[in-house]
């Protein structure tokens, strides 16, 4: 896909799949209101025990099809390995420039995974050195105005949720497109402890958070600025 499209929406993570299963169900809604959306994979999964780089880059595009990005650009950095440096904050700011994303979506900084980690903070300090005027990054400064992190199954500590119960078959088909993971119903039972399927698990896991909000399934965002509301009559959630 075009790595210079002008984008609202850039969604960043470690590995292929990842946007998929944590925000897919936001992108595939946002792209239906007509948004420009996008995802940026910093590695391309070459240490996982399923699959090989090969599989999962022409996996990633059956998966942007589906959900209908309008960008998707791998930075090609060591699976397993990614380093919390200068050099890597620079690679994402530069394509945070390239894209203009008004909003930056990026795994929540409590993970399991190390690479997911580290992604969380590269991509927070890409949008700030992005904007910076003097900084060595070809293209014009730019920040984006909104940063939210996604939840990947151990934060609670939600600001709000995205009801996805229309994206929600959408969103099953983008994350099955990575047949090599996924696939194999048992071989990919040992992919996410404690043994579930990937279907089952997201499944699960939406319907408890949709449970939260009276829908049928939700994704659970955090913000680390506070929320400003107008009109809390108009709150959606019946509080009694």
């Amino acid at each position: 896909m075009a790595e210079s499209t002008k984008l609202d929406m850039l969604a960043i993570a470690a590995h292929p799949d990842d946007i998929e299963i944590t925000c897919g169900g936001l992108m595939i809604k946002m792209v239906k209101q007509g948004r420009a959306t996008g995802a940026l994979d910093l590695t391309q999964g070459e240490m996982g025990t399923l699959g090989d780089e090969n599989d999962r880059a022409a996996e990633a595009d059956r998966a942007a099809k589906v959900m209908g990005l309008s960008f998707r650009q791998n930075l090609k950095l060591p699976d397993s390995a990614i380093e919390y440096n200068q050099e890597n904050k620079l690679k994402i700011a530069a394509v945070i420039r390239a894209t203009q994303p008004e909003l930056v979506i990026l795994p929540h900084w409590e993970q399991r995974h190390p690479d997911h980690v580290a992604c969380s903070k590269l991509g927070y300090d890409a949008c700030f050195l992005a904007g910076l005027k003097k900084i060595d990054i070809e293209g014009e400064p730019f920040r984006p105005r909104k940063i939210i992190y996604v939840s990947y199954y151990r934060n609670t500590d939600y600001s709000f949720m995205v009801d996805v119960s229309d994206e929600y078959e959408q969103k099953i088909e983008a994350v099955m497109a990575y047949h090599s993971q996924f696939g194999n119903p048992v071989t990919t039972k040992h992919v996410f402890q404690p043994g579930f399927d990937i279907v089952n698990l997201m499944k699960t896991r939406m319907r408890a958070i949709g449970h939260l909000v009276v829908v049928e399934y939700a994704e659970a965002y955090t913000i680390k600025e506070n929320i400003l509301i107008n009109d809390p009559q108009k709150m959606p959630v019946q509080s009694v």
